[in-house]
């Protein structure tokens, strides 16, 4: 059995995109409401808006990362107020900045690693925490991230590799 894990660029003119895009967004909604229903401050804490972005991203091409970088958001605002409208515009930022490093990275290494995973998931953090900054002028919450969100991106690293790696081989 191989393990060997095969990268896209989907067309949007190809149904697999959409579908991809839509299970995704699924996903990064699902996720959230779980996480902030069973764990106090969860969404804080896992980050999970932005996981199924990354998976999209790095396997299917910057633009079903896009379509679900930009939606997850949206549809998780109007539906959950989770974000809120408040802070929707650095959340989509930092989703539109995952996405684009994703599917960067894939191209630019063709292979999974958990390097280039680090990479991706650093520079949309630090990126994403400037604009926030300029944003809002707030630095502390630009950074709460990093402060609070450890856990989420460990998870985006170690478990965004496990999941392309090994249960998205094809």
């Amino acid at each position: 059995m191989s393990n060997t894990t095969r990268l896209y660029a989907l067309s949007l003119k190809e149904t697999r995109a959409w579908t991809f895009a839509a299970l995704f967004i699924i996903g990064n909604i699902v996720v959230p409401q779980l996480c902030h229903a069973m764990i106090p401050h969860g969404g804080l804490i896992f980050l999970p808006i932005y996981f199924f972005t990354l998976i999209g991203a790095y396997k299917y091409g910057i633009k079903v990362g896009l379509l679900t970088a930009v939606m997850s958001p949206i549809v998780n605002s109007v539906f959950f107020d989770m974000p809120t409208l408040a802070v929707l515009p650095a959340i989509l930022i930092k989703s539109v900045l995952l996405a684009s490093a994703a599917a960067l990275a894939a191209r630019k290494t063709r292979k999974v690693s958990i390097g280039a995973l680090i990479a991706v998931v650093l520079g949309y953090q630090v990126l994403g925490s400037g604009f926030e900054w300029a944003l809002n002028g707030n630095l502390m919450a630009a950074v709460a991230d990093f402060r609070l969100g450890l856990p989420g991106m460990t998870i985006q690293v170690l478990g965004g590799w496990a999941l392309l790696k090994y249960a998205l081989t094809k």
